[in-house]
């Protein structure tokens, strides 16, 4: 911390490092970081400088403070994160996840837009996922999924008896812990491939979701494009 070059506010810099050692899983998601007082003893600066960059990290989304427990490295729940936006509801008006099947692996060249979402050189090798996620027995949504090939390489070879989130399978086959992700939603014109997928009309809308899926050390991860039926939009969102 002691880096004279750096003109950052130290609080911003402690942050980083925090950060980058999260990344590192020096802390693991989930798991307790020290307190306010040992990082202070720790890096030689004031409690108010580290409580600072802890409440950034907060801010982030990257650390939680539980109340009498401590501060926890925190480990984003994407589980249900589509389903804000689609209405997949089961018998009980319960929630449900589809059932999700790829049916497309691949390593191709990365088209201009997905190399740029996820920092590689023009026309980089990538690995291309596409699956659909099926609803008693109907596909609701297909979708293209494209991610670094020189890290993800093994994602090809997987077993076919894999969970239903991508997520644990990136952090347990290439160590890739997923952080946040950003997601952009427009509503668009079906073309022949939703048809196709979907069972849709011609002239039906569409909702199309893309989602930029970063890491600890705000490197890019995942950029996935997902497209759905806009019969079934549903959004939801509690302001405070």
């Amino acid at each position: 911390m002691d880096h004279m070059e750096d003109r950052r506010p130290i609080y911003r810099r402690l942050r980083d490092q925090i950060a980058a050692e999260i990344a590192q899983n020096v802390w693991r998601p989930g798991e307790a970081i020290s307190t306010e007082a040992e990082l202070a003893a720790k890096y030689h600066i004031s409690v108010g400088s580290v409580r600072k960059a802890i409440d950034l990290l907060v801010l982030d989304g990257l650390i939680e403070r539980i109340s009498g427990n401590g501060m926890f490295v925190r480990r984003p729940d994407f589980q249900h994160a589509y389903i804000r936006f689609t209405r997949v509801w089961g018998s009980a008006g319960d929630r449900r996840i589809p059932q999700s099947q790829i049916y497309k692996r691949e390593m191709i060249s990365g088209p201009p837009e997905v190399t740029s979402a996820l920092d590689l050189k023009d026309g980089a090798q990538v690995v291309r996922l596409l699956r659909l996620r099926i609803y008693e027995g109907a596909p609701i949504i297909h979708e293209e999924i494209w991610l670094d090939g020189a890290r993800f390489a093994p994602v090809l070879t997987m077993e076919e008896d894999q969970p239903k989130l991508l997520y644990p399978i990136y952090e347990n086959l290439c160590g890739a812990i997923v952080a946040r992700a950003q997601e952009t939603i427009t509503i668009e014109k079906a073309n022949k491939t939703d048809i196709e997928l979907l069972g849709l009309r011609r002239g039906s809308s569409i909702v199309s979701v893309k989602r930029l899926s970063v890491g600890y050390d705000d490197g890019p991860i995942e950029w996935r494009y997902s497209r759905s039926s806009a019969a079934d939009f549903h959004y939801k969102i509690d302001i405070r």
